[in-house]
């Protein structure tokens, strides 16, 4: 009797994303799938020396970005989450199973599994590599570090 009854499945648009989803549909097939996608403005090219830098008095640092950047960068990335989780629809609808969609921010290999210990999930399921390739020789350094510090089951597929 499979006791699997959440999963989470996080997306970056990266074809072994979709490949985990179509895996956790097929394998889970009675299971509740959730699709996280992490909106993470450190790895979506924001310069981090820029918020490193010492603050003026009025406390932005030099340099900084401004609240109309922030502004643009915040509806892009929803914009593209949207997009994802229309794409991970379509998946899921050759399955009949309608997902539940989750958007959240930060640095993704801590917000899966904040996420996924928050939500009492069952089990992950995620690609080896996303988006920013390959930065380790076998896993990605998301899905290693997911793979280490979560404390459910952790399904990669690769």
């Amino acid at each position: 009797m499979n006791m699997t009854k959440r999963i989470l499945v996080p997306i970056d648009g990266s074809p072994l994303s979709s490949k985990a989803l179509e895996v956790a549909l097929s394998d889970y097939p009675d299971a509740d799938v959730t699709v996280l996608h992490v909106m993470d403005p450190i790895g979506s090219g924001f310069n981090i020396v820029e918020v490193m830098r010492p603050k003026f008095r009025d406390g932005a640092p030099p340099g900084s970005v401004s609240i109309e950047y922030w502004n643009e960068w915040y509806e892009s990335a929803r914009a593209k989450a949207t997009k994802l989780f229309d794409k991970a629809q379509e998946i899921a609808d050759e399955f009949d199973v309608t997902l539940r969609t989750e958007t959240e921010f930060g640095e993704p290999k801590h917000v899966i599994v904040e996420y996924a210990e928050e939500h009492d999930t069952d089990r992950i399921v995620l690609g080896s590599h996303g988006r920013a390739g390959a930065t380790r020789l076998v896993l990605g350094s998301v899905a290693e570090t997911v793979t280490r510090r979560a404390s459910m089951p952790v399904l990669v597929v690769k």
